[in-house]
């Protein structure tokens, strides 16, 4: 049962960061992105998006791992 909840407060940390993540991302535009001061962190705007795919991408594949895990129920 702890590992169930462990596990679980993973995945519900990772959709949140997920959802967070999409909105920094800025397509055509500013966005979200630019309230934060995005473009201080980073030395280009280029190597900022590059950093948030990564970052989005990563988290995807956990949030996808992590759902498959819970919903076949293979932690008991």
């Amino acid at each position: 049962m702890l590992l169930h909840n462990i596990v679980q407060s993973l995945w519900f940390i990772s959709a949140l960061s997920l959802v967070a993540l999409v909105l920094l991302h800025s397509p055509k535009g500013d966005g979200l992105g630019g309230i934060g001061g995005q473009a201080q962190l980073f030395t280009s705007a280029k190597s900022a998006e590059k950093t948030l795919n990564r970052i989005t991408w990563t988290l995807t594949i956990l949030f996808m791992g992590l759902t498959v895990v819970l919903s076949a129920g293979w932690l008991g």
